[in-house]
């Protein structure tokens, strides 16, 4: 009787068996409307073990007696059903932790005004394993109206944790766009140089953007020194007391520029006629005293001794009153023979 049973036993076992084999298990492939193609391999999956070292699944573990054609969502999985009577974290990986089957990828912003802007998926899970923390409460998994920079500020989009508690805060600017370092041709003196880097150690971006200047450099109207000089552009903080004054140490901007203590004119035939020490005018007085209310930058006309003697050039100072007259004292400024 047991020979019989064993017999009996033997052969359904080589006729499951055989009916096993004949099964083409393939990889599916699932199209998403927002996340891409994902792909479902039943060879990954029955080839996974216990403990004891037996199977882990059978067909049985996920196939019903009836096929089902209901569409699943995330939602539906996170409560257990479809992919998620497993995948919740104990039996086997979260359904939460969808790059484990969603392929995910670094995004790039084209934004107007600072350029290319990149988001990196990969070092967000590194941090943040939940995919649900911002999809699909924040953004949909597919393509999203673009939000402003004030409206992150309020709480949108990134800035729902951007906020400078969960994460650092969006008006740390340079941390996703470019802050390249400006060069502003200036001539006639050396070109005036501006460092985003060295400014935004002490200062948040939108002090400067965008009620001083807009963030796209090419809508920004140039600014004059004078105009400076009133408070406009630069000249809003370098007033004397936020910060240094534009009006004076003008090589603190305009890179490489050379001050000479010493201006030396001469005449027709060559002969050195006069001095002029900068070092020891701007002990006393601004750039912007003579720059450029009495002389444009680099080489300015001629003056002669009588126009001085009418205000202009030098003698718009040394009139007496305010500093030794050029009627007088000849030697103070020109070299004796």
């Amino acid at each position: 009787m047991i020979r019989t049973l064993l017999f009996i036993a033997a052969g359904l076992f080589s006729l499951v068996t055989t009916h096993a084999s004949a099964l083409e298990l393939k990889d599916i492939t699932f199209s998403t409307k927002e996340a891409g193609s994902v792909v479902f391999s039943h060879n990954k999956h029955l080839a996974k073990k216990s403990h004891r070292g037996t199977p882990a699944f059978s067909c049985a573990s996920c196939h019903a007696d009836k096929k089902s054609k209901k569409h699943y969502t995330m939602a539906d999985m996170y409560k257990g059903q479809s992919c998620g009577a497993c995948h919740n974290g104990k039996q086997a990986f979260d359904a939460h932790e969808c790059s484990k089957c969603h392929q995910v990828k670094d995004i790039v912003y084209q934004v107007k005004e600072t350029g290319p802007t990149p988001f990196s998926h990969k070092q967000h899970l590194a941090k943040i394993k939940d995919c649900s923390v911002c999809h699909t409460k924040l953004f949909k998994a597919g393509k999203n109206q673009p939000v402003t920079m004030a409206e992150m500020e309020k709480g949108k989009s990134c800035g729902a944790c951007h906020n400078g508690k969960q994460a650092f805060d969006v008006n740390k600017c340079s941390k996703c766009h470019k802050n390249p370092e400006l060069t502003y041709n200036t001539p006639p003196v050396n070109k005036a140089t501006f460092s985003h880097a060295f400014h935004t150690q002490a200062y948040g971006c939108k002090e400067c953007h965008s009620g001083l200047l807009k963030p796209d450099r090419k809508k920004n109207k140039r600014t004059t020194m004078a105009e400076m000089e009133k408070g406009s552009s630069c000249g809003s903080c370098h007033n004397g007391k936020t910060a240094f004054s534009v009006k004076g140490d003008c090589a603190k901007c305009h890179a490489g520029l050379k001050v000479p203590d010493k201006l030396t004119f001469k005449s027709k035939n060559g002969t050195v006629i006069g001095h002029f020490s900068h070092d020891f005018h701007t002990a006393v007085y601004q750039c912007s005293d003579c720059h450029t209310k009495l002389y444009p930058y680099g080489n300015g006309k001629r003056t002669s001794m009588k126009q001085m003697e009418a205000g202009k050039s030098c003698g718009a100072c040394h009139d007496g009153n305010t500093a030794f007259t050029v009627k007088s004292d000849c030697l103070k400024c020109h070299k004796s023979s």
